[in-house]
């Protein structure tokens, strides 16, 4: 097959899926989506792309919409026709047509694979129960409202526990199905459990734990049968004396040094001459130790409705006289101290403030450093050996449950505290006589697309969301209300509008909108349009009452701040920029911080590389002058090589008014940092293009945040020596406000450069030339330039020498490296194919024993899943067709999350070494600047491996020199790719229209799976499970995929 035809296919696949046709600004990204290319319109000899989609009039059909964009629609031919009367057949719950509102919306910002949009240790509501998961007989309703059921009877109806014998406890089952949880979870809860346990060492009642475990850890507490069993990490005792049928959890006491001296006493101190208390006064005591609250009347006992502590009538306790010698009682605290000393209430305090900057939680090992500089104190590094002691300051996690000293802390839930940013004034006026509006709610996912429509100040930006449930239910509503208007409503003038009135305003023939009056004129009136951002004269007669029924919709237009620019925020040259790339656009947005006046950043996502307007308007303050005047066949003397890169581009440092102002300002900020200790200079909320400091060699120098990689890890740029590093967010340092100003303004003072006869085509050098290349040039005494070229990227192209003075070329370094043996690139690449057969087990050895011996090391244990018929929550993260896809563990990702950023610090700190690659073996791999773990599946002549990535399920194309070994360390976590098939259809060939049906449903998306069968394999990554997938998302009904594939495949049929 041609390209061209290629290309016509893969069209027709992007747009016969949509019934209302693509937007031509959209189609390279949908198209992009599919096949991992842009449309490739200047291959086959067209300017631009309407032109290309002109010259296929059988495959796009253009037209303009009435908002003016030019839509794409699928050609029909004889061999479409029938697809495309399937899709015509779609329900459309939404008109279309009316509208100068631009609802289609831009592709998704090319992100890290950490960012699902989802919460991955949530549990996603259980699809209701299925007796025969194959498709019935009956018409759709089969897999629709009427099964939601309970999924399996052994689980109890309600939420109402059940009493249980003296020995047992009392249990609430959740609504999610259980699971069989592995020992590194148990080991999480038991941690946790202890960590609750400090604060209340007197005792507390086991029925109050589970609500103490989700304020403190917001998560629900499963394992609260197992609390008894737990003998190393609590005690649970019953009152004999007592008509309560709860019981007392307290932790477990270390044995006392000196026992005969140190007795076990009751919580408050008595002398041997007092009186001993009454019944009443031990209850009370008792009570007020374990914050029981007493009703203030009697109440006939009923069985709690949630775990809570127990409502009764009457609390009977009466205890022993005289407790035994070295008996403990149930209420009594440890009798000896901890092995550390507690931390001063000082301290404590200063770790809230740290955790109150990290709301998504900071590397407990970072403490000791972040205390010495940002509070001039000692954090006693012996505190991480015990973080019990830090359990009514925060919360502890451990996300790698094999390794102890890794650790997350949080900031507990009630004691984080933010600072406000100022809001701009309200678009709509407050007015006593106008009816209730409900308020607007910002959507839940991380990217969105909006339309900006007005920018009177960075921090005062007015824009509206698109969607569904925003722009399209606006779109909606304005068509209810022209028609409400040209007809039953024709006459609702409004005759004396008064200010902050709500309206309806006729703009023009075909719009009424809703409005807000804000000026009243002589035959005019100046009225807000609060739907859309901007204000409209319109003449007295146009105003109309505007009815209740048009008041459900919040009002869509909302004010939104750039981050990182509000020092700047009425900057003319910011301003100005803003203007140009923003208004009047639609844009992605993401949001930092939500707020009531949310913090965002905008994306350009419509060409082939993303825009980040907030980082362009930041370059805009950059005072050119401070650089270097760059002209070709111009020698430079002085010149300093800051980094060396895998391509063989390399930066450089040019003598400039910049480089010296910048060295003077970095001083200063150093004498800062020494001089004032602040802990206001953490950086809390990281987003790309953030321009902060970061630490290079010991001293504080400019950083760019390039790339997130969860909430821990990031990836930045050093502005002034085109250095690329990992690093935690805890790291990072905001600049110091006196000194803002003046920095940004200084150009980055590294000028990427090619070596002018080697290869400049972007591919990978092999690792010898990169290393050779560094230790001759790399912070060497200054060396010379010579300038040969200048392209569009400003990508300077030059002879490069050793030591101050122009020479001859041929001494240049570029004749020296390109004169070495090791250049030779396919010497080099045919003795990596000497090395890439594969090994065979030998007899009597499994393939396990055969792979960890070719790499020294050993595979991680297989993922354990639920039996057959049981449910589990997953992500899909690959989804090719029915008969293949790959799932992910949806309670597992952040683990992953935490295992990726791990394997970025490790490896993007490590220098380029040359390894053996071998077929079937497992490797780290570098992939879209993450680090994956994959499996080696061949090694092609010219330099390429074929790997499979063990975690998400994609085959890639690397070179080899992105592969490394991968350590014991990553090989801890099991495997977290699942292949599977879908349950409940006839296997065989999938044609493209039904794999993308399949794809628009599952992919990216969490769902749950309900396991049908097991195929076990020889390796970890052989092993496939048939599942069954429901769709639970919808409040109203559970979507079982199989059904929508045997009814599309049924339609497919008749249509043949």
């Amino acid at each position: 097959m041609s390209d061209v035809e290629l290309v016509k296919k893969m069209l027709r696949a992007v747009l016969q899926s949509s019934k209302h046709g693509v937007a031509m600004t959209r189609l390279q990204g949908d198209y992009r989506a599919l096949t991992g290319e842009i449309i490739p319109y200047r291959q086959f000899g067209h300017g631009s792309l309407e032109s290309f989609l002109h010259s296929l009039p059988g495959v796009v059909r253009l037209e303009r919409s009435s908002a003016g964009e030019v839509m794409c629609f699928a050609g029909v031919c004889e061999e479409t026709a029938h697809i495309a009367q399937l899709v015509a057949r779609q329900k459309n719950v939404k008109k279309s047509g009316c509208s100068k509102l631009l609802n289609f919306q831009m592709r998704a910002k090319s992100s890290s694979l950490f960012s699902h949009n989802v919460k991955p240790r949530m549990s996603l509501r259980q699809p209701g129960h299925m007796t025969h998961p194959s498709r019935s007989s009956a018409s759709k309703s089969s897999f629709y409202p009427n099964q939601r059921q309970i999924y399996s009877t052994d689980l109890p109806s309600s939420r109402v526990p059940t009493r249980q014998t003296e020995c047992d406890v009392c249990c609430v089952v959740s609504s999610a199905q259980q699971k069989p949880v592995n020992s590194a979870d148990v080991e999480v809860v038991q941690g946790r459990v202890k960590q609750l346990l400090q604060k209340y060492c007197s005792g507390v009642w086991l029925s109050k734990i589970p609500q103490l475990y989700r304020i403190m850890f917001q998560e629900e507490l499963h394992m609260h049968k197992e609390l008894a069993t737990w003998t190393h990490i609590c005690t649970v005792r019953k009152l004999k004396y007592t008509n309560t049928f709860d019981r007392l959890v307290y932790p477990v006491l270390e044995p006392a040094p000196k026992p005969s001296t140190v007795p076990a006493v009751a919580p408050f101190k008595q002398s041997s001459n007092a009186k001993q208390p009454t019944p009443a006064q031990q209850t009370t005591r008792i009570l007020r130790t374990l914050a029981i609250n007493i009703p203030p009347s009697a109440q006939k006992s009923k069985p709690p409705l949630s775990p809570t502590s127990p409502n009764s009538t009457k609390l009977d306790f009466s205890f022993p006289e005289t407790p035994k010698a070295h008996s403990h009682s149930p209420i009594t605290p440890p009798s000896t101290p901890p092995s550390h000393q507690p931390l001063t209430p000082e301290i404590k305090q200063k770790l809230r403030q740290l955790l109150s900057k990290y709301s998504q939680g900071l590397w407990a090992h970072a403490l000791p450093q972040l205390f010495q500089e940002a509070f001039g104190c000692v954090f006693s590094p012996n505190v991480l050996e015990d973080l019990s002691l830090l359990a009514d300051a925060c919360m502890v996690e451990y996300p790698m449950p094999d390794n102890r000293k890794r650790a997350i802390l949080y900031a507990l839930p009630c004691q984080v505290q933010t600072q406000p940013r100022p809001r701009p004034p309200p678009l709509v006026l407050p007015y006593t006589g106008n009816p209730h509006v409900p308020p607007l709610i910002i959507p839940t996912t991380d990217f969105l697309s909006v339309l900006v429509m007005e920018v009177s100040s960075t921090d005062n930006i007015v824009l509206r969301f698109v969607g569904e449930g925003y722009s399209k239910a606006l779109e909606v509503l304005e068509e209810a209300m022209l028609q409400f208007y040209n007809t039953v409503g024709a006459g609702l003038c409004l005759l004396s509008p008064k200010i902050g009135q709500l309206v309806a305003a006729a703009i023009e023939d075909d719009a009424v909108l809703r409005a807000q009056v804000h000026l009243i004129l002589e035959d005019t009136v100046k009225v807000y349009c609060v739907d859309h951002g901007f204000f409209e004269v319109v003449s007295r007669k146009k105003i109309l009452q505007l009815r209740d029924q048009f008041l459900t919709l919040p009002f869509q237009a909302t004010t939104c701040q750039l981050a990182g620019l509000e020092p700047f925020s009425t900057d003319g040259v910011v301003l100005k920029t803003l203007e140009s790339l923003a208004v009047g656009r639609t844009l992605l947005v993401e949001i930092v911080e939500r707020e009531d006046t949310p913090a965002i950043v905008l994306y350009d996502t419509s060409e082939n590389e993303d825009v980040n307007v907030n980082a362009v308007c930041l370059k805009a303050l950059q005072d050119k002058s401070m650089e270097n005047p760059l002209q070709v066949n111009s020698v430079y003397t002085n010149v300093c090589v800051t980094n060396v890169c895998s391509d063989g581009s390399i930066y450089c440092q040019l003598p400039s008014r910049g480089q010296a102002k910048l060295k003077d300002i970095m001083d200063k900020i150093e004498a800062h940092f020494i001089s004032q200790l602040t802990w206001e200079l953490l950086v809390s909320k990281p987003f790309c293009g953030k321009v902060c400091l970061a630490k290079y060699k010991g001293k504080w120098a400019r950083a760019e945040i390039i790339n997130l990689h969860g909430s821990q890890v990031l990836d930045i740029l050093f502005l002034d020596l085109g250095l690329p590093a990992s690093l935690e967010v805890s790291e990072l340092r905001e600049i110091p406000p006196i000194f803002l100003k003046e920095l940004i303004t200084i150009p980055p003072q590294a000028i990427k450069c090619i070596l002018e006869e080697l290869n400049a085509d972007g591919s990978v050098w092999p690792p010898e030339a990169v290393l050779w290349l560094r230790e001759t040039v790399l912070n060497k005494v200054p060396s010379c330039m010579k300038i040969v070229k200048l392209d569009e990227t400003r990508t300077v192209h030059i002879y490069l020498f050793t030591g101050n003075g122009a020479q001859d070329l041929q001494s240049s370094v570029n004749c020296q490296l390109a004169s070495c043996p090791f250049w030779q690139r396919d010497i080099h690449f045919s003795k990596i194919t000497r090395v890439s057969e594969p090994i065979l087990p030998e007899a009597g050895d499994s393939p396990y024993t055969a792979l960890a011996l070719s790499n020294g090391l050993t595979l991680p244990p297989q993922l354990d899943l639920p039996g057959v018929g049981q449910n589990m929550d997953v992500f899909v993260s690959v989804a090719c067709h029915p008969g293949h896809f790959v799932l992910q563990l949806w309670q597992h990702l952040y683990k992953l999350v935490v295992l990726m950023g791990e394997m970025i610090l490790f490896y993007n700190k490590q220098e380029v070494t040359q390894i053996n690659i071998q077929k079937n073996n497992v490797y780290a791999a570098k992939i879209d600047n993450n680090w994956h773990r994959v499996l080696v599946k061949g090694v092609l002549t010219n330099g390429l491996v074929s790997v499979y990535e063990l975690d998400y399920g994609k085959y890639e194309l690397i070179n080899y020199s992105q592969l490394q070994p991968l350590i014991d360390e990553f090989r801890q976590l099991p495997f977290q790719g699942i292949s599977a098939q879908l349950a409940g259809v006839k296997q065989g060939f999938w044609a493209e229209e039904a794999s993308m049906v399949f794809r628009n449903h599952v992919e990216k998306k969490p769902l749950v799976a309900q396991i049908e069968s097991f195929e076990e394999g020889d390796w970890p990554w052989e092993r496939k499970i048939s599942v069954y997938l429901v769709d639970t998302t919808h409040e109203d009904n559970d979507i079982w995929i199989h059904n929508i594939m045997v009814e599309f495949l049924d339609e497919i049929n008749r249509a043949a």
